[in-house]
């Protein structure tokens, strides 16, 4: 292969895709540095957050702020059911990253090479085993914070469906599931996605696929040889026609 073609930029991700993880990226951002003062507000010995909640205005302001980025977490997530239902990229994208029995297979070669006890890495296609857990990791945390956080934001109509006595327990589990997800999340996103992404050898100092959605042609080969081999096997077939 020339070197032109190995540095061929190759297509990874659509305008669709890439929009929707800005929007992840701005809405999680903001969550988790309002989430911080909200969350040791509580604590008495917990003096620090005072600064974030006047670098914003105030407490009310920092709810503010939070509630929007809540608002833009699920116009994000509403737009990507919507990416997945009508676009033939996003339904075939869900599908590949739904798990299979290769994933575990997957899995356990990586370990044997990790562990020296193999010298070869397992060949992935489209999405690896890592990048599945990134996508299910954000899309079930996605569910559980936003359901609980409407909880919490209308208690009135929650407590309206519910049984006397029940509306403050529910309250209460709705708390502690929501700030004890979003520490979850954000130690998911900020070590395992982060490093994975961009500090792990082959990446640093980072990757930019996340804004113009390219690859060069050695990256698929060398981290997507699956999709890669399946990509030519379908342009070889079109020319034979």
């Amino acid at each position: 292969m020339s070197k032109t073609a190995e540095t061929a930029p190759v297509r990874r991700f659509d305008i669709y895709f890439r929009l929707y993880h800005m929007l992840l990226v701005i809405s999680v951002t903001m969550l988790v540095i309002t989430a911080i003062p909200l969350w040791c507000v509580r604590f008495p010995f917990a003096a620090w957050p005072a600064g974030i909640i006047d670098l914003f205005g105030g407490l009310e302001a920092v709810r503010l702020v939070h509630r929007g980025a809540g608002l833009m977490l699920i116009f994000a997530c509403i737009y990507h059911f919507l990416y997945i239902l009508l676009h033939p990229v996003g339904r075939r994208d869900f599908l590949l990253l739904l798990p299979r029995k290769q994933d575990f297979s997957d899995l356990y070669q990586n370990l044997r090479y990790f562990l020296g006890k193999s010298e070869h890495r397992p060949r992935f296609g489209r999405f690896s085993y890592f990048e599945k857990f990134d996508y299910w990791a954000v899309f079930w945390g996605g569910i559980i914070m936003i359901g609980t956080g409407l909880i919490m934001l209308y208690p009135e109509a929650v407590g309206a469906w519910l049984p006397a006595g029940v509306t403050t327990k529910v309250l209460g589990v709705a708390r502690e599931a929501h700030f004890h997800e979003a520490i979850l999340a954000a130690l998911a996103l900020f070590t395992w996605h982060v490093f994975n992404v961009h500090f792990r050898p082959g990446k640093f100092p980072g990757s930019m696929v996340w804004w113009h959605g390219k690859i060069t042609r050695t990256e698929q080969e060398r981290e997507h040889p699956l999709e890669g081999e399946e990509i030519q096997f379908i342009k070889t077939l079109k020319k034979d026609m």
